[in-house]
């Protein structure tokens, strides 16, 4: 056992005087406040010269109970205070040897004072190893607001009841259920990483309940119809060219208002947008670079739905998709996801149609200059960049785009249930459309990259577009049972009015006669 202060070095200070006095090398220097200070010169691991310095706190070392040396900072500066430190971990050590706690209570103990900032901080370093940048920004977000609105400043404040009662104050300002379950799990795991590294020894939130998300789903998605997708696959196509041919109207605000008339845009609809996409063409014939840009962004719009719409792709996931990861040569033609790009982590080779990859390779043709050769061995030979180029210009405000098409497209945002169409609903409509088709669910699940089919069936499946009733007619027929009740004679010729046999009929009435 030993009480001393840490030695450190640092780079020499600049304008410092070296000099030697009794063999040894010191410096010589000026602090921030004027204040000249001097210390030992050493060389550094690079051979650089550096000054060797004392912490201002002492340090203790002593031996565990498990005999291993460890050196733990006093943070105290003067040598009295270090030795009730000191006598402190001497008692520790002790209580230990005579069973009084375990080796694990007493450094879970220890851990329990120290900053919660200092172990968030480990968590996400760990995280980060495994996890998406996209993932690991979200972890930290709901760590800090977690760890400031529940008060929790030291690891030892982590607490089941303070949690459930920020859960319930978020629900009463309007949080949704899986929101709630987000925070939920990030503190979990969080806590499990504390017991793995030995600073906690039990979880705190284990038994806080989960909200239930069926009871109140807030974003609750739909599956696009077949003549759905056919409307907004034109839409997609034709709207960028088509709003520089929409006519103006004329409208007559009330009289207290204004006296001369206001001249408004007239909105898109599926019935116009041909129309007015040749209005548009005609408008920009003296601007052709622009028309071809435009057009262009029609055709990737287009492809992007249908790629999303075939693949089950996640935006993010069709994102990351670069050129070079569209391999047109296999049979089928794939794209390759890599394992850092996909939710789950694992990369996958997602088959394309044949008549999705014939548009790809088109698309990669024709704009991002990119030769192909026929014959044996056909494929893609672009240059180096183009390898490395994203397959489509996705815009970052793509939701935004699609709620504007499905209105030119005459798509309702909300059904009648309340459930919505957006750019993940395209990968819901692919996995409905999977169920439509007869593909068995174990295969389904594989195309959707989906761990438990229960997701693929529950949620990814609209029972809405599901033909029930053509079901129901497939099933085998059933006879019809003629039998009289308890022996009682159906007479075919003696029917009350309405058709049910006399016999039966009095006998039914004998049962109910009080």
């Amino acid at each position: 056992m030993a009480i001393f202060k840490k030695q450190y070095t640092k780079p020499l200070p600049r304008g410092a005087e070296v000099f030697t006095r009794d063999g040894q090398r010191y410096a010589r220097w000026a602090d921030r406040n004027g204040r000249t200070r001097t210390a030992k010169v050493t060389a550094g691991r690079d051979g650089s010269t550096r000054i060797m310095l004392e912490t201002r706190t002492l340090t203790v070392r002593i031996r565990e109970a498990s005999g291993v040396i460890r050196q733990v900072s006093s943070g105290c500066r003067t040598r009295s205070a270090a030795e009730g430190v000191l006598a402190g971990l001497r008692k520790r050590r002790e209580r230990i040897k005579a069973g009084v706690v375990t080796q694990e209570e007493e450094t879970a103990s220890g851990h329990a004072v120290t900053a919660i900032a200092d172990h968030v901080d480990g968590y996400l370093a760990h995280l980060a190893l495994a996890v998406s940048p996209e993932h690991l920004a979200n972890i930290t977000r709901q760590l800090a607001r977690l760890t400031a609105e529940c008060r929790v400043t030291r690891l030892a404040d982590l607490s089941g009841d303070r949690l459930e009662r920020w859960l319930g104050q978020r629900r009463q300002e309007g949080m949704g259920p899986r929101t709630m379950n987000t925070y939920l799990a990030a503190l979990r795991s969080f806590a499990a990483w504390c017991i793995d590294s030995g600073r906690l020894l039990t979880n705190p939130f284990i038994r806080v309940q989960k909200a239930d998300e069926r009871a109140d789903q807030r974003h609750q998605r739909r599956a696009l119809t077949s003549e759905e997708i056919g409307r907004l696959l034109v839409v997609a196509r034709l709207r960028p060219v088509a709003e520089y041919g929409r006519t103006s109207d004329k409208t007559y605000p009330a009289p207290e208002q204004r006296k001369r008339a206001n001249w408004q845009r007239t909105p898109l609809t599926f019935e116009s947008i041909r129309t007015a996409y040749e209005r548009g063409r005609a408008a920009l014939l003296l601007n052709s670079r622009k028309l071809a840009q435009l057009d262009r962004r029609g055709q990737e719009r287009e492809l992007v739905y249908k790629t999303l719409l075939l693949t089950g792709l996640r935006l993010g996931e069709l994102s990351s998709i670069t050129v070079g990861q569209v391999d047109l040569n296999a049979t089928p033609a794939v794209l390759v996801l890599n394992a850092a790009d996909e939710k789950n982590r694992q990369g996958s080779i997602i088959p394309l149609r044949n008549d999705l990859a014939a548009e790809i390779r088109g698309f990669i043709a024709n704009h991002l200059a990119i030769s192909f050769t026929g014959g044996k061995g056909a494929g893609l030979k672009p240059s180096k960049s183009g390898l490395a180029a994203p397959l489509f210009d996705i815009p970052r405000g793509l939701s935004n785009v699609i709620n504007r098409d499905l209105l030119a497209a005459g798509i309702p945002k909300r059904d009648s249930r309340n459930r919505v169409v957006d750019v993940h609903a395209l990968r819901h409509t692919f996995g409905t459309n999977l169920s439509r088709a007869g593909v068995p669910l174990r295969t389904a699940q594989a195309a959707m990259r989906h761990s438990d089919p229960r997701l693929t069936a529950n949620v990814y499946t609209d029972p809405m577009l599901l033909d029930v009733a053509g079901a129901v007619n497939a099933l085998p027929a059933l006879a019809v049972t003629t039998a009289p009740i308890s022996g009682a004679k159906v007479d075919q010729s003696s029917e009350n009015n309405h058709g049910v046999p006399v016999g039966v009929q009095a006998e039914v009435q004998a049962m109910v006669a009080p």
